[in-house]
């Protein structure tokens, strides 16, 4: 297959395929006139690379997930404890996030929302926690 193909089989845009082949990540052939070539495998590791990113996973977390992948005499702790760790970001994420929509529901239900100039948001938005 070529990248155009398989970046349609694989979902992905063919520029994040050339870039996941500059870090390493993968490694198609190359033909006699320079040609990427992807086989079955390259496919189905930028398929999981796909799905492991869009479930958040960070480039090396991608890397080790592929190389636990890879690893026929790994532990399966190994890795549940790399996806624990990122459902551990993710939890953290969400709390913060969580906060974020706290603080500006609040500020946004204080705002009138009318012609006067008064504004509980960007009264807000301009306190200093540096004090």
């Amino acid at each position: 297959m070529n990248i155009k193909e398989v970046a349609a089989r694989a979902g992905l845009p063919a520029k994040t395929i050339r870039y996941y082949e500059e870090i390493g990540l993968i490694r198609p052939a190359r033909s006699e006139n320079g040609y990427r070539s992807f086989g079955a495998a390259d496919l189905h590791k930028l398929a999981f690379i796909g799905r492991a990113r869009g479930l958040g996973f960070t480039i090396e977390d991608c890397r080790a997930l592929l190389a636990l992948y890879e690893d026929r005499e790994r532990a399966s702790a190994d890795v549940k404890a790399l996806a624990g760790a990122h459902l551990t970001r993710i939890e953290a994420k969400i709390a913060e996030l969580q906060a974020m929509k706290r603080t500006l529901a609040g500020l946004v239900a204080a705002c009138a929302g009318d012609d006067r100039p008064d504004c509980p948001i960007l009264s807000g938005l301009s306190e200093s926690g540096c004090d």
